[in-house]
C-alpha cells in the first residue's frame, strides 16, 4: 500500500492526528499547502484531514474538486473539532452532507476526531464568531437540544485530542 496523509491545520490538532496516522501507517504526512492533486496519482490510499469550522472541513476541496481523478483510490477524510463524537446524527446531517456530494460517499469514508479549542490561541475572528454564536443561541426562548449543546461548546476551553480515536481509520485503511 502506498499511502499519504494530507492535512490542513490551523491550531495544531489536525496536524498532530495526521502525523500520528502517518506514523502508524509508515507513510508521510504533508501539509495541504504543498500538495497538488496531480501528485496524488501515484498513491493508492489518500487520507485527508481538516479542522471543522462552521460545519465546513478546512481544505477538503482538494479531495472534492479532484474527486474524479481520485475516485479509484482508497479515500478517507477525517475532521477535528469540538463537536462530541456521540452527535453522529448532527455530524452526518450537517457536516458530511454539506461537504460531499452523495455519490462521493460511496468512495470516501469520513471520520471525526476530538480536537482542541484553547481560547487564548484562537484568532480574534474565531473568538468573535464563537461569542456571536453563543449570543444568538442563548437569546432563543426555547433552544433545541442541539442549540443548547452549541451554547455549551462555546465555553469549551481545552485540548480534547484522543489518539485512540484513530484506530477505526487505521483499521479501514489497512483492511
Amino acid at each position: 500500500m502506498k499511502a499519504i496523509v494530507i492535512y490542513k491545520s490551523k491550531y495544531g490538532s489536525t496536524k498532530a492526528y495526521a502525523q500520528k496516522i502517518a506514523q502508524c501507517l509508515g507513510c508521510e504526512a504533508v501539509d495541504a499547502k504543498s500538495v497538488k492533486a496531480k501528485e496524488l496519482e501515484g498513491y493508492d490510499t489518500i487520507i485527508y484531514g481538516g479542522g471543522l469550522y462552521a460545519e465546513i472541513i478546512g481544505g477538503v476541496s482538494l479531495i472534492t474538486k479532484n474527486y474524479d481523478l481520485l475516485s479509484g483510490k482508497k479515500l478517507a477524510v477525517f475532521t477535528t473539532g469540538i463537536t462530541p463524537i456521540d452527535c453522529r446524527e448532527y455530524y452526518d446531517d450537517m457536516v458530511v452532507c454539506k461537504n460531499f456530494k452523495p455519490h462521493m460517499l460511496e468512495k470516501i469514508r469520513v471520520f471525526n476526531f476530538p480536537g482542541k479549542m484553547i481560547m487564548g490561541e484562537l484568532t480574534a475572528v474565531h473568538r468573535a464568531a464563537i461569542k456571536t454564536l453563543k449570543k444568538i443561541m442563548s437569546s432563543k426562548e426555547n433552544p433545541t437540544e442541539m442549540e443548547t449543546m452549541l451554547i455549551k461548546l462555546c465555553d469549551a476551553d481545552g485540548d480534547f485530542t484522543d489518539f485512540k480515536a484513530i484506530d477505526e481509520l487505521i483499521d479501514y485503511v489497512v483492511e
